[in-house]
């Protein structure tokens, strides 16, 4: 379905604020200025046991201005919509470049921001791909649809509680900049969740199972099928059969085991180790407050073996429905894909204009990001993809070929170290293969390794067939933090060796 830009989003006097701040930051000597103004529509439904247990919906709407003087970076931002305002606040952005380059002198540095250059976009729109915007459907319908799959739940032996979440955003972002580039977007995106708590009142144990369906830049279809759709009915109709079962499963015995990892939870440990690794921010030390910086480092471009020979590995702001899935980024740049890692070599990175500059890249690849018009853009991550082998193997025959091992499926917790280096990760369920054949769910199960180790012991992925985007909203990056929506798409994928813990036990120690 073809939709356009919001009314109420394009009868706002964008280009007049735009004009006024420029022109402004231009009077006062800016070398490069922008002007963003967005408005970010967020709602949430949460209920409990079929029952409403809490709901929200916000609306951020304002403007930043951002500035290049003096080789500084400057920054203001504002929501009074008149021009005079969009004026002053690119004099406050002037005003804090100004201040920042003393600084920067005092400290003794000469490091000049100066950016990439980009081609200019001008008069550009973007939509991002969906049928049915959830804000076009009542608040009632939402959480009657959450209420009704809870109950279904609720109904089933062994289920004592139920929790479903939905998240839904409308994003509209008006950008233009002194160089002539203007664009105007809009994109929409949601997140389902129900999760199964079963308690066994002798013992007084109790285990979660959780949905694995992806949240996704797709619109109300993706939960009515109205489209292309996950198959919530069998997803509901498994959940309580699956959760008996764990809670009934004996705990795993640690030790080295071959691993066949779905990607409802592969799509994590992308996130976490070749996601957050591959941004150069990280790399060169820049970011190193928030989660600390990165092992794969400048000087290993081109070099550093990240892993098998069967590893491809993409950056990609243009992937259908994803939820890093953008026209154009936070500084003009248009949405691009490209390799990270190719035939398991470190052979890219995510970069920004002044990243891409600063290391004579060239041109960047569009990983410029504000969460909201209160911040500043930051380098952030773009959908991040292990690619299918073309003619691979399905996920059976994956399992076919391990005679001990592991099938990981869901994602839960995980953890990391400040250099995405060491992790280990855990998962909703997780089966014994025996010669071939799954062989029942185990429990207490979490697989550790280091970032190099085990991408080098992958030794097959799946075939477009197994292929799914995965991702999360809530990536956190940057200080004052912001939060950012992303996905990561993969086959399920064979891995030999890899050692597993016991969870439990591992607590008790």
């Amino acid at each position: 379905m073809a939709h356009s830009i919001d009314e109420a989003f394009t009868a706002l006097p964008l280009r007049a604020l735009a004009d006024a701040a420029l022109a402004r930051a231009r009077a006062l000597g800016a070398e490069h200025a922008d002007f963003r103004l967005e408005r970010v529509r967020s709602a949430a439904w949460r209920l409990r046991d079929a029952k409403p247990s809490g709901s929200s919906d916000t609306t951020d709407l304002g403007y930043a201005v951002r500035v290049v003087h003096g080789g500084a970076w400057g920054f203001a931002s504002g929501v009074d919509l008149t021009m005079d305002a969009a004026a002053r606040v690119a004099g406050q952005a002037v005003a804090m470049a100004k201040l920042s380059a003393k600084v920067i002198a005092a400290a003794g540095s000469d490091e000049r921001v100066e950016l990439a250059e980009e081609p200019v976009h001008a008069e550009r729109t973007w939509i991002s791909s969906y049928e049915i915007d959830p804000f076009t459907v009542a608040g009632e319908e939402k959480s009657g649809l959450l209420a009704d799959w809870s109950a279904r739940l609720l109904r089933a032996d062994g289920v004592a509680h139920v929790d479903a979440s939905l998240l839904t955003v409308h994003e509209n972002k008006f950008y233009a900049d002194t160089a002539g580039t203007v664009t105007t977007q809009q994109r929409v995106r949601l997140h389902p969740q129900l999760t199964a708590v079963a308690v066994d009142e002798t013992t007084g144990e109790f285990d979660s199972m959780r949905t694995i369906a992806p949240p996704a830049g797709r619109g109300w279809e993706y939960l009515t099928g109205t489209g292309w759709d996950w198959d919530w009915d069998s997803e509901l109709e498994e959940i309580p059969g699956l959760l008996a079962e764990k809670m009934r499963a004996p705990s795993v015995e640690a030790g080295r085991y071959d691993l066949v990892v779905d990607p409802s939870n592969l799509w994590l440990t992308i996130h976490e180790s070749i996601g957050h690794a591959t941004e150069l921010d990280r790399a060169l030390g820049y970011e190193a407050a928030y989660a600390g910086t990165s092992f794969a480092t400048f000087d290993q471009l081109g070099k550093l073996r990240y892993g098998s020979s069967v590893m491809n590995v993409t950056g990609d702001r243009t992937a259908e429905h994803g939820l890093a899935t953008i026209g154009y980024d936070d500084e003009g740049v248009e949405a691009q894909s490209w390799d990270l890692v190719k035939d398991g070599t470190l052979v890219g990175y995510q970069l920004d204009r002044r990243i891409a500059k600063l290391t004579g890249l060239g041109r960047s690849n569009g990983c410029a990001f504000a969460d909201s018009p209160g911040h500043v853009p930051v380098q952030r991550m773009a959908n991040v993809s292990l690619q299918p082998e073309p003619g691979g193997l399905s996920t059976e025959d994956l399992i076919g070929g391990v005679e001990r091992g592991i099938y990981v499926v869901g994602d839960r917790s995980w953890s990391i170290d400040m250099q995405r280096y060491n992790f280990q990760f855990t998962g909703q369920r997780f089966y014994r293969i025996e010669n071939g054949r799954l062989a029942g769910q185990l429990r207490d199960v979490a697989y550790q390794a280091t970032t190099t180790d085990f991408w080098g012991s992958m030794e097959k992925v799946g075939g477009p067939q197994t292929y799914v985007l995965g991702g999360a909203f809530n990536c956190g990056k940057a200080q004052p933090g912001q939060v950012a929506a992303v996905s990561h798409g993969c086959p399920s994928a064979l891995f030999r060796g890899v050692n597993i813990l016991n969870t439990t036990q591992e607590a008790g120690r």
